[in-house]
């Protein structure tokens, strides 16, 4: 990376390797006992790893896709334009079906195809247009590593020094190009000095929060207690959690957070017992053209609930259900973190100002 971080970057999710023209990431399915890289310009391998989860968070989806867009348009920049465009046209049809409810992958592949779609009107050739559409997946990266910076510090002065924060699922490194998002606000809080403590749930079904949240700030040296989803209510009732901090994979126009499945109890539980609860998300995550009536909830497969890290915990026949996300009311959201600023209620009316009424 050759931009000033501010801040140590120790772990890095998804990047584009300039010596083989491919995008990289960390296969997140095997951590925290193994690291495993793997990088490609193919865009059906990339939306595999999108669907599977090796790639997963909203903002490291956007950007993952972007990239592949962006690695497999040098791949075949010697083709006639007409082909060209049919072929990124169709890489970009495939990464937008991989998961529904990530804003940011919609928000990433718009920008790539304006671009696509800009220079085929203007006769660009392939080899000029696809340095264009990579130049735009690279800032799509690099916006995100940015918007991490600047959520980290936005968020990092809401949080008093000695602070124990309780976070679900993992809005960290993983999940995006550079620092994460409520793990920004960790970050950061931690770099300049606060002595904060962690409680991070263990996000079933694919334990997020148990192999990767933890792991992230074991590595960063914060203090990090591990606890069950179904602790968490227990948790703030008894007074140990002074701050909720999450992420977000899309956010309405009207302040609905739609995130990780679980989240929607904890925001319940802190507005009961009055612990603020603050959202984490780059402006790329706010979707002012949907509400609440258009989100699509992802149903993933139900052996991912019947099995724990591939063992069964459960007869086989059992019914199961697997929403992978869920949505918390705008009453129950103290704030939201993002690079532009904190946002505060009422959500409408302050979302459309700092979006400018994107």
């Amino acid at each position: 990376m050759k931009r000033d971080l501010r801040y140590p970057l120790k772990i890095r999710a998804v990047w584009f390797d300039e010596d083989s023209k491919k995008v990289c990431w960390i296969n997140t399915l095997k951590l925290p006992f193994q690291e495993e890289v793997y990088c490609s310009d193919d865009p059906g391998r990339v939306a595999k790893a999108i669907v599977d989860m090796e790639i997963r968070g909203a903002p490291a989806i956007g950007v993952a896709a972007a990239l592949a867009v962006g690695a497999y348009s040098t791949r075949i920049s010697g083709l006639p334009l007409g082909d060209f465009k049919e072929r990124v046209e169709e890489a970009i049809d495939t990464l937008w079906r991989t998961r529904p409810t990530a804003y940011n992958l919609f928000y990433a592949l718009k920008r790539l195809r304006r671009v696509l779609e800009e220079g085929v009107a203007g006769g660009v050739e392939p080899p000029v247009l696809s340095r264009r559409i990579l130049e735009e997946a690279l800032e799509v990266m690099w916006e995100d590593v940015e918007s991490n910076i600047m959520i980290g510090e936005h968020g990092a002065e809401l949080i008093p020094d000695g602070a124990t924060i309780l976070t679900h699922c993992n809005a960290g490194a993983l999940a995006t190009s550079a620092f994460g998002t409520a793990e920004a606000v960790m970050r950061v809080a931690w770099y300049k000095g606060k002595r904060i403590r962690v409680i991070a749930t263990e996000t079933r079904p694919m334990l997020q929060g148990a192999r990767l949240t933890v792991w992230e700030l074991v590595k960063e040296g914060i203090p990090v207690t591990l606890i069950t989803d179904n602790m968490a209510g227990y948790v703030i009732r008894k007074g140990l959690v002074n701050a909720v901090i999450v992420g977000a994979d899309r956010v309405t126009r009207e302040g609905y957070v739609v995130n990780k499945i679980g989240t929607y109890m904890i925001a319940l539980a802190a507005k009961r017992h009055g612990v603020p609860f603050y959202v984490a998300a780059p402006t790329s995550t706010i979707d002012l053209s949907s509400t609440v009536n258009d989100v699509v909830i992802e149903e993933r497969n139900p052996w991912e609930v019947k099995h724990v890290l591939g063992r069964p915990i459960t007869l086989e026949e059992a019914d199961a259900l697997n929403y992978a996300f869920d949505i918390t009311d705008p009453d129950l959201v103290t704030a939201i973190i993002t690079e532009k600023g904190v946002v505060y209620p009422p959500f409408r009316e302050s979302l459309e100002r700092i979006m400018g009424g994107r």
